[in-house]
């Protein structure tokens, strides 16, 4: 109903356009949604967008505007209003015909296809398998996968992606941690270091390691610490003693490669193993989905890497400065050029990260969304840099920005340093509040704001909790239903007619704007006008069936009732989906 009315309008203001200006028929048509229902339900900024060109003031042009407009049995009312805007009321009966349409549409009510079909990749968390996934995490899971759906379900041919970083320091240091975990268990005392992962499931993972092989792993610990660089006073937090602690740790991993020499895959594999199947696990109970889990080591033993930067070396791009290979990033506005192979013959992560981007496009992706964290803002020029320099289609490259969540418990910050062991796991969160809890708040802001969790908030079962009050809608709705008794298949065939409460009419109204917030929603990535638009459509719910009975004697307008409320039942439904939240019958 709502294109059908848009596009009707919109063919109004065309013949009207005609009339009134030939000369600039070619004006494109804006139709917008008042914000006050009061101001109408379709408004245009046509006679303003005329002045310019027609040298008259917009109201006098919006005034011969309205004269000109063709009969419509859609409209009942076209008036001029504020500096030059057009206000369109619709005819109460075209409004309701919405309801027929939600009925008969079920799940697809509200698809679109601006989405053209197009193959697009979204790639997100890509968390370091270094430990459990936490609270900031879990945003990003969230927002991911409900982009994915919205995505999907606007047109899109999607691909979920979650970028395994299975190489490099981190995954050392883990690989480290667990090793001096088990040490410590077989009674060698080697300084655990502070900045070394301190959680729980390390001690866990090196246990495992002494059930399955026992002391296989043991070494003194005069030999473990052999040539080491000792570790600065403990509580010394200036910048060269935080260089020290890192130095003594890449001894300490270069001293395990040695000494454990083909134990060490192991060992490494052992940690990655396991961290990673945890996280598979977690995101899987959270519902969020991956159709592919792609491995940075995979970019090196395909010699990947080493051809990407060499094409780049190829091109131009690259210089060497004190034995290290350089990117001239700053040609393509980064504040600074950037290491890709250090002197050492290393590369950098950067290195890698470019060739995983050559991977991307190589696999013939209409669109590449990142999501990154917000910490990550300075990295996109120089990745989006990289991209042009390898005379890749950059425009198809997109990152979105997602804010950590802060969470509170009883009033008080929650810290979420992996490293140090002190973090709250999403485990934990959804143990806490439950999934739909979760995904909902993860979803309520807009994904590059600030995102303060109030757990209190979101385990309370009352109306100023969003996700209950939604549910709660769909609850009743079920429960109307049931009472009612008849089968809701039949519903789509049910004259509407008889319904023309104000209420009943701004339901309808809404029920009509959902295909449009997909679509919003869809272009500017933002799966949070979802949930925006779910508060506000059950809001106006609840004002309803507060204010009427649904099962009146009037048959007639008792099925009419029945009927809108199983569309807004139904449009709930269809964006609960999106959002990953499930919609129980009965609360």
């Amino acid at each position: 109903m709502a294109d059908d009315a848009r596009t009707e309008l919109t063919l109004l203001l065309q013949q009207a356009l005609d009339s009134v200006a030939p000369s600039a028929s070619d004006t494109p048509i804006h139709l917008e949604r008042p914000r006050d229902p009061a101001h109408g339900d379709f408004a245009t900024n046509l006679a303003m967008q005329l002045a310019r060109t027609l040298q008259k003031n917009p109201r006098e042009i919006a005034k011969r505007l309205v004269r000109e407009l063709p009969v419509s049995l859609l409209v009942t009312k076209a008036e001029v209003a504020g500096a030059g805007f057009i206000n369109f009321t619709l005819d109460p009966r075209a409004k309701i015909g919405v309801v027929p349409t939600v009925l008969a549409a079920g799940g697809s009510y509200g698809r679109s296809w601006i989405g053209g079909g197009q193959k697009v990749q979204v790639e997100f968390v890509s968390a370091n398998p270094t430990g459990p996934l936490h609270v900031g995490h879990g945003r990003g899971a969230a927002y991911g996968a409900s982009l994915s759906s919205l995505l999907e379900f606007a047109g899109s041919d999607v691909t979920r992606e979650f970028y395994v970083n299975d190489a490099g320091r981190q995954m050392d240091i883990l690989g480290l941690s667990t090793w001096l975990r088990y040490l410590e268990q077989h009674g060698v005392s080697v300084p655990f270091p502070p900045n070394a992962y301190q959680g729980g499931y390390v001690r866990d993972m090196a246990q495992q390691m002494t059930v399955a092989h026992g002391t296989r792993y043991v070494r003194p610990a005069a030999t473990v610490l052999a040539d080491t660089p000792g570790l600065p006073d403990g509580e010394r937090a200036d910048d060269e003693a935080a260089e020290q602690r890192e130095q003594h740790l890449d001894a300490l991993i270069a001293r395990a490669k040695e000494l454990l020499g083909p134990d060490w895959p192991y060992v490494h594999q052992h940690a990655l193993s396991e961290q990673l199947a945890d996280c598979r696990v977690d995101l899987e109970e959270f519902g969020v989905h991956f159709e592919v889990w792609f491995s940075e080591k995979a970019l090196f033993d395909t010699g990947l890497v080493t051809r990407c930067v060499d094409l780049l070396g190829r091109k131009g791009h690259l210089y060497v400065q004190d034995g290290a290979r350089w990117f001239r990033s700053t040609a393509f506005g980064d504040e600074k050029d950037r290491v890709v192979q250090r002197e050492n013959g290393l590369y950098t992560y950067f290195a890698s990260d470019i060739a995983y981007h050559l991977n991307k496009f190589e696999r013939g992706f209409d669109r590449i969304i990142n999501i990154w964290g917000a910490d990550h803002h300075g990295y996109i020029p120089r990745v989006a840099g990289a991209v042009r320099a390898l005379d890749l289609d950059a425009d198809k490259l997109e990152v979105a920005l997602v804010q950590f969540a802060v969470l509170y418990r009883n009033g008080q910050k929650a810290s979420m340093s992996t490293r140090s062991g002190e973090f709250v796991t999403l485990r934990e969160l959804r143990g806490e509040v439950g999934n739909d809890a979760c995904r909902f708040f993860y979803a309520l802001r807009k994904s590059d704001q600030h995102l303060d969790f109030d757990l209190d908030l979101a385990k309370s079962q009352t109306n100023e909790n969003p996700v209950y009050y939604i549910q709660y809608a769909h609850a009743r709705i079920c429960s109307v239903l049931a009472q009612w008794g008849d089968d809701p298949a039949g519903l789509a065939e049910v004259d509407c007619s008889p319904l023309g409460q104000p209420r009943e009419l701004a339901i309808a109204s809404r029920l009509a704007e959902f295909p449009e917030v997909i679509e919003s929603a869809a272009r500017d990535l933002a799966p949070h006008l979802i949930a925006f638009y779910l508060k506000e459509l059950a809001a106006e719910f609840h004002a309803w069936y507060n204010a009427e009975r649904m099962l009146v004697d009037d048959a007639a307008l008792r099925d009419a009732r029945i009927a809108l409320a199983a569309a807004v039942r139904q449009v709930i439904r269809n964006g609960m989906g999106i959002l990953g939240v499930t919609c129980p019958e009965s609360m």
